[in-house]
């Protein structure tokens, strides 16, 4: 299967971020902490160069713990801050504004030297689709300021919000890359939702995340399921018994084999096989 997706308003978007980034002091990179490194866009890199720079391992209780140690390790060792969140539950939240404070102290410096006083630091918050940059927003702000869905391209304009005097964010909408050098990028933001789930064969990307999690994870299907997860079963026969085991069927009692994995697709996506993560630094 070929990953891609890139509406229209990405295009659109991406050209606003480019004319709006001398307007600020920091980017805050919201990366999903299950596939922080192919859920990064190569062209945040570009277009935040010379900016000091913040990446937040967003849902972080999704993923493996000691996955995330050693993310966190590896961008301390690119240069940039780092600091592992749940958006949803707030932790890991009350860190970030020392931490936006300190990455921008050099400015703030050569502002009060200036004799510019408590002007707010001007933080973008970027990511790619289903991320969680507007629930990251909200859950910081302390308020709904911005759209949130479970879809990705919910977020379409750019908003700026006034946290407090320190601090004030503008949200802009997820955007991809045009193309996927790499299509084992695209299966990983495929798995955590970043693209249309109406544009991919979900049978196909339930039995690439039954594979993976046989060979990463053993066991985690088992436990979900109560089902044999025994080598020698491919990833269709396991898909066969999570059919019948939840009772997946069809008229005629045919298994159902696209709800089986539509099921399969929410609980990994909701944490519920566990905390999974897709990806480590040593293998990139």
């Amino acid at each position: 299967m070929n990953y891609q997706w890139y509406p229209g308003h990405m295009t659109k978007a991406k050209r606003m971020m480019q004319e709006d980034i001398k307007l600020i002091d920091l980017v805050i990179e919201l990366v999903d902490a299950r596939v922080p490194l192919s859920s990064r866009n190569p062209d945040i890199d570009e277009l935040g160069k010379n900016k000091s720079r913040l990446i937040l391992l967003n849902k972080a209780d999704l993923a493996d713990k000691n996955a995330n140690k050693k993310w966190g390790e590896y961008f301390q060792g690119k240069g940039y801050f780092v600091q592992e969140v749940d958006s949803r539950s707030g932790a890991g939240m009350k860190a970030i504004s020392a931490i936006i404070q300190e990455a921008c102290k050099d400015k703030i410096e050569r502002d009060r030297k200036r004799g510019i006083k408590n002007r707010p630091v001007r933080a973008m918050v970027v990511g790619i689709p289903n991320v969680g940059k507007s629930t990251f927003i909200n859950t910081y702000a302390g308020k709904a300021c911005a759209k949130t869905g479970n879809k990705p391209g919910v977020t379409k304009g750019k908003q700026w919000i006034r946290l407090n005097k320190n601090v004030e964010l503008l949200d802009t909408p997820g955007i991809l890359w045009p193309k996927f050098e790499d299509q084992a990028v695209g299966l990983r933001l495929a798995l955590i939702g970043s693209i249309n789930d109406e544009i991919l064969n979900i049978d196909e990307l339930a039995m690439e995340l039954i594979t993976f999690l046989k060979n990463q994870y053993p066991g985690t299907l088992e436990k979900r399921f109560q089902l044999d997860e025994s080598e020698e079963k491919s990833a269709v026969q396991i898909l066969e018994e999570i059919a019948r085991v939840r009772g997946c069927l069809i008229r005629g009692g045919e298994l159902d084999y696209g709800k089986a994995s539509k099921l399969l697709m929410d609980d990994f996506r909701s944490g519920k096989l566990g905390k999974v993560t897709l990806e480590l630094p040593e293998a990139e």
